[in-house]
């Protein structure tokens, strides 16, 4: 796996990493690192290399969208230290332009997305040893769905930047395409955006797919 020993993963986002995360840090004890997918991943990271002391630290905060991610940046990330950073950002970037679409303001669209994007990875990844783009997802099968279609867009989006700097990435849609060949929706998140465990656990193997964590470690 390709985080070290007593190294920092610091993941931020919005509600979907959030999950009821402690304010204002999200680690320490009583789920205070949220009950989504971030939690997932720092038990099974622990679970599976105790030895390293890896430390996993929750920063969603639920409805924000990437101009908030870079309001909070300097204390949320730069102030924490962390050796690794996952970004997660877009759903609600997107989702305003559907269930607000007359409240322009609260709409980030397309090319704002991107550059804020770009330039909050361009200003941190020299301290860092290793940066996780994740895109944002819909779990919705039909491509033409509007809502859908704007998604992918913006996933697209997140895969330019990572290729332009190098960085992993993690095509969360395409983990949830696969299981939509099998699961209805409705399974997976009830909104079709806020994920069940199902949908957290989706999204924890395809982030542990990408830091190339070993499954049979220790068995």
């Amino acid at each position: 796996m390709l985080i070290g020993n007593n190294e920092r993963l610091v993941m931020i986002g919005d509600s979907i990493t959030d999950c009821g995360r402690a304010r204002p840090v999200g680690e320490g004890l009583f789920d205070a690192i949220g009950k989504g997918y971030v939690g997932l991943v720092d038990a099974l990271i622990s679970a599976a290399y105790p030895e390293r002391g890896i430390r996993v630290t929750n920063m969603g905060i639920g409805g924000n969208n990437v101009r908030d991610l870079k309001e909070r940046w300097q204390t949320d990330v730069t102030d924490l230290k962390p050796d690794w950073l996952s970004v997660m950002i877009g759903t609600n970037d997107v989702w305003r332009q559907f269930d607000s679409p007359t409240i322009k303001e609260s709409h980030v669209y397309l090319d704002e997305y991107e550059a804020t994007l770009e330039s909050l990875v361009a200003a941190t990844l020299p301290q860092l040893k290793g940066l996780v783009l994740m895109t944002p997802f819909y779990i919705e099968s039909n491509e033409n769905d509007l809502m859908r279609a704007q998604m992918d867009r913006y996933g697209a989006a997140v895969k330019r930047v990572a290729e332009k700097y190098g960085t992993l990435f993690v095509d969360t849609q395409a983990a949830f395409n696969a299981v939509l060949e099998h699961l209805y929706a409705g399974t997976l998140a009830w909104d079709r955006v806020h994920p069940n465990q199902i949908g957290h656990a989706v999204l924890a193997r395809a982030f542990l797919g990408a830091i190339g964590y070993e499954y049979g470690k220790g068995l």
